[in-house]
């Protein structure tokens, strides 16, 4: 029966793009540069209905945000936008791979592009004419945060064969290999960050601001030290 209503769903979706079509190609429509848009969106929301329905269809989240992004990308692009347009469609792939964690725990590996999308949407939004190595820092630390929340999200383990893709198995868990490319990614958009300050700010400031860190760096150490020492007195 519900196989039968999302046939239904779809087979009216694909008359209704079918027909959108064929109108354009006709020349009876007006205004033809909403008619891919409104396809893309019409197929999209096919492939989101179909997601809604059966938990079976996780899968579908995907498809369906790619044609919803570029929906909305061309919209945008028409609107004025520019390039930055092209943020919506990183934006909603962003939210078709959180869908497909949300519907199925165990399928954790969806938080990973998730994050890559996401990064991807700010760094096209970033204003032009900022220079490369702030770009990449944005890049990288986007990575760098992508893993590190995948450290700290509790995930099941992955459903076992045959069994339904809902059926998240063992009890939630921290995963700790995603800390190893976290601090990576972290180093290197930190190194990009601190080239990107280098062009941006005179390097007049940039020693003394070097020099005011460290000696934060080292007061901090000093008082951990400090308070180090004082709990191994009092035998803590």
């Amino acid at each position: 029966m519900q196989s039968a209503r999302t046939s239904i769903v779809a087979g009216l979706a694909l008359m209704g793009v079918g027909l959108l079509w064929l109108l354009d190609v006709l020349g009876v429509l007006a205004g033809a540069a909403v008619i891919p848009p409104l396809i893309f969106a019409a197929v999209g929301v096919a492939f989101a209905v179909l997601f809604v329905r059966d938990q079976v269809f996780w899968w579908a989240a995907i498809p369906g945000s790619v044609f919803l992004g570029l929906a909305a990308t061309i919209l945008a692009s028409q609107a004025g936008a520019g390039g930055r347009a092209g943020a919506f469609l990183f934006v909603l792939m962003a939210a078709g791979f959180a869908a497909v964690f949300l519907r199925v725990p165990g399928f954790w590996w969806a938080l990973i592009p998730c994050g890559v999308m996401l990064t991807l949407a700010v760094v096209v939004a970033l204003p032009a004419g900022l220079p490369d190595a702030t770009t990449a820092a944005v890049f990288f630390l986007g990575l760098a945060v992508t893993f590190a929340v995948l450290a700290l999200v509790p995930v099941h383990g992955e459903p076992e064969s045959g069994a339904s893709p809902t059926a998240a198995g063992g009890t939630p868990v921290r995963m700790r290999w995603p800390l190893a490319p976290a601090a990576v990614l972290g180093v290197l958009g930190i190194l990009f960050l601190v080239q990107a300050a280098a062009v941006l700010v005179p390097s007049a400031v940039v020693v003394p601001a070097v020099v005011i860190l460290a000696g934060v760096a080292l007061l901090a150490y000093a008082v951990r030290a400090h308070r180090h020492g004082g709990n191994r007195r009092h035998g803590t």
